[in-house]
């Protein structure tokens, strides 16, 4: 979108489209685009750089694990024709079936770090905003003595 911008093309942007702008307000909103990129990068570097083992997302796939204990449960995981068929509902499904963790411990810690990555650092934001809000917005509002019983 950036680069579009940049060009005069307005395509992504309908409203946009339909007006004239200035070559100063473009240069303006290529700037915030820059800036918006950089924020998203720095914010989610930890998501971005993450290394997703080929095994999760295709557990039938080649086993390259050099532990024994995560190549048995993987090989033991293949050969498993019912849950081949739970798998085309998707890997998230698939994982988060409620016999995963017992039939597969060990496969079971290292698949779940990554499919609870976004939601818990999206709670820990909302934690942070849920504070915030109450020190802000509402803290003059706050009568600690109304709440005694």
């Amino acid at each position: 979108m950036k680069q579009n911008i940049g060009r005069g093309e307005f395509s992504q942007f309908p409203n946009l489209s339909q007006t004239s702008c200035q070559e100063d307000d473009v240069s303006t909103y290529v700037q915030h685009l820059n800036a918006l990129y950089s924020d998203f990068e720095s914010r989610f570097e930890d998501i971005l750089t993450m290394v997703i083992p080929p095994w999760i997302i295709n557990p039938d796939g080649d086993i390259k694990e050099t532990n024994v204990i995560i190549q048995e449960e993987l090989t033991e995981l293949s050969t498993n024709e019912e849950l081949k068929v739970q798998f085309k509902n998707g890997y998230q499904q698939f994982w988060l079936q409620n016999n995963i963790p017992v039939t597969y411990p060990v496969l079971w810690t290292i698949a779940r770090k990554f499919l609870i990555s976004f939601p818990s650092s999206y709670l820990v934001e909302r934690g942070f905003s849920a504070v915030t809000n109450l020190l802000t917005k509402k803290r003059n509002r706050l009568d600690i003595l109304a709440e005694e019983i």
